[in-house]
């Protein structure tokens, strides 16, 4: 089951076992160039390493701006990604660079619930059904409570470097 150790303590937050057991298979198929809905590759700065670290997430669209959720709450990419406050995507097969602005509480309670519940309205039946599994199991607020959501779960809102949307850049 999900950990909320963290919650009480300066741990970072794990995300299940069933969750990060497929993440290298994960990695490479989508390094493969495999499509997997919303998941995508996320590199960023280790905050103490340096070195970058690879992990896939699931990038949320809405009215043309892109979020990443921290699901399982401080995990180490979201402190990675808050220290480093820049990274890479893929985005059509290219890899991305980004600036990650975290949302403030009361921003991430408008995005939990103003944008998850119609976001995953859109999406394919099959994926709306194993993310709501996934959710209740390990983050039921997601769904039911965006202000306790917002205080466990952080939101960083992903912008393209203005190099990146330039051709003559």
């Amino acid at each position: 089951m999900y950990s909320t150790h963290h919650l009480l303590t300066n741990q970072p937050a794990t995300a299940p076992g069933y969750v990060r057991a497929p993440n290298g298979l994960v990695r490479g198929l989508l390094r493969l160039g495999m499509p997997m809905g919303p998941n995508t590759l996320l590199t960023v700065r280790g905050r103490t390493s340096g070195q970058p670290r690879t992990v896939p997430v699931a990038v949320t669209e809405a009215d043309g701006r892109r979020f990443v959720i921290g699901a399982y709450g401080d995990v180490h990419w979201v402190r990675n990604l808050r220290a480093a406050g820049e990274g890479e995507i893929v985005l059509d097969g290219h890899p991305t660079k980004v600036t990650a602005v975290e949302l403030d509480r009361a921003q991430a309670e408008w995005f939990y619930r103003d944008v998850v519940g119609p976001y995953l309205a859109r999406v394919p039946r099959i994926l709306q059904i194993l993310v709501r599994a996934v959710f209740r199991h390990v983050a039921p607020d997601i769904l039911t409570d965006p202000a306790m959501a917002a205080r466990k779960r952080p939101v960083f809102e992903l912008f393209e470097h203005a190099a990146d949307l330039d051709p003559q850049g």
